[in-house]
């Protein structure tokens, strides 16, 4: 009985951490094009990527992808974030986690 009981705590665990790297991703998205909508037009892809990348976790922030975008007016951040294998920061499981966030650009008066 033992061994099922830690195999649900594993396959429950990596259960845990996928929802996590969602919740990261969804939150590092709208942390950067925050950022990239507050700054000036020529500094908004680095200043969307620093916005991106500054509110993950070490563990997640190695294989994270910043990607912005500004388009008729309106400016996007997409995330990408690989799923760990049950410890942050060793193996990661093959699967990529998305987030996608937009927002208006700001106008100066």
């Amino acid at each position: 009985m033992l061994p099922a009981i830690i195999a649900t705590l594993v396959v429950l665990w990596q259960l845990v951490l996928v929802g996590y790297t969602y919740t990261l991703a969804g939150n590092a998205a709208d942390e950067a094009v925050r950022a990239a909508t507050a700054a000036e037009p020529g500094a908004r892809q680095s200043a969307c990527q620093e916005a991106g990348r500054d509110k993950l976790p070490g563990a997640w922030e190695g294989g994270a992808g910043v990607d912005c975008g500004t388009g008729g007016g309106y400016v996007t951040a997409d995330v990408s974030i690989d799923v760990p294998l049950l410890f942050p920061g060793t193996v990661s499981f093959p699967f990529t986690v998305n987030g996608h966030a937009g927002a208006v650009e700001e106008e100066d008066d």
